[in-house]
């Protein structure tokens, strides 16, 4: 007899493979490319055009916090999460313009864990509109066809239910950005347009592996913020990812657990590269969010070099208990 684990992972794997099917449609019509502004020069930007500074988001007072919640529906790990870190209502004030920074990197459907979840951002959007936020704007920048990207994954749709604006990338929405005390990103081009103007940014990302940098989670979901040949960084990947949590300062950060891809990440493919680890992390820093993160991949901290290097760069703690989390704690 087949258990109900069992007819679970059998049901999804049925429902994927109509997904993937509709998938292939989408992406023949939208065209599946790398989302490319210009060739020469790498950045696609002018080199005398001025670069833009980027103020933080967090919120004062509330700095290391960390809630833990577990469970296998999202909308109840996120506010039980959201609870004990103080509720949104600490973050989100009335009047305030929030960012919500998705990983819709890939066009393909949630059920695969390699995108944020829809569900997710619905809800996200939600709160920050019941707590009195004037405007809720959802982005990223796709690897595959941002159009593509954005209705495959279900974000799209569940954001602007929810009363978000979805803003798709084009290619003057970015301006050279410089870090002053970075090697990297030295007038690199960032999606600013959606950034201009909001004073919250909320990051919401998935666990998975990562083939270059073991692991992607909140902190590499900044990477969406790049434009240009970005795949140049691959190279130095822990530093890029430093740099990254270096330039956006969030207000807070969502990491889902709820599955986590175990094998072939970022990109996965198959119900066989997850694992039900029904976890849900909301934190303030996002280097302990990492960091709590990496034991659902059954990493320890110390196996991904971009923690130790964002915690001595001053961008958070990879000492997760000193800042007593709250949750469900196993």
């Amino acid at each position: 007899m087949m258990t109900r684990e069992a007819e679970g992972k059998s049901g999804r794997r049925d429902f994927m493979a109509r997904c993937l099917k509709a998938g292939a449609a989408i992406v023949a019509v939208g065209g599946l490319a790398f989302w490319r502004y210009d060739d020469t020069p790498p950045t696609g930007i002018d080199a005398d055009e001025q670069s833009v500074t980027l103020p933080r988001f967090s919120v004062a007072g509330t700095e290391g916090r960390l809630g833990v919640a577990k469970g296998e529906v999202r909308s109840k790990t996120l506010a039980r999460a959201l609870k004990a870190v103080g509720g949104i209502e600490a973050f989100i004030k009335p009047n305030d313009q929030v960012l919500i920074k998705v990983n819709a990197a890939f066009a393909m459907p949630p059920l695969l864990s390699a995108t944020t979840h829809p569900e997710l951002v619905g809800e996200l959007t939600r709160y920050c509109l019941k707590a009195g936020a004037a405007r809720v704007v959802v982005t990223d920048n796709p690897i595959h066809d941002p159009g593509s990207a954005f209705a495959l994954t279900g974000i799209e749709a569940a954001a602007k239910k929810a009363g978000a604006e979805v803003v798709v990338p084009r290619a003057d929405h970015f301006k050279p950005f410089t870090l002053a005390t970075g090697a990297l990103l030295d007038h690199w081009p960032i999606l600013f347009k959606p950034l201009a103007g909001v004073n919250k940014v909320i990051g919401v990302a998935p666990v998975k592996s990562h083939h270059r940098s073991g692991a992607s989670m909140t902190m590499k979901n900044w990477y969406g913020l790049l434009g240009g040949r970005r795949n140049v960084f691959h190279q130095d990947i822990n530093n890029i990812i430093k740099e990254l949590s270096m330039m956006v300062t969030p207000t807070l950060v969502v990491l889902d657990g709820t599955w986590s891809m175990m094998t072939n990440g970022p990109t996965g493919g198959s119900l066989d590269d997850l694992t039900a680890t029904r976890t849900m992390i909301v934190s303030t820093d996002q280097v302990a969010a990492d960091a709590f993160g990496a034991r659902l991949l059954g990493k320890k901290g110390s196996e991904l070099p971009y923690l130790a290097k964002a915690e001595q760069a001053g961008v958070g703690t990879t000492d997760f208990r000193s800042l007593g989390v709250k949750g469900d704690i196993v």
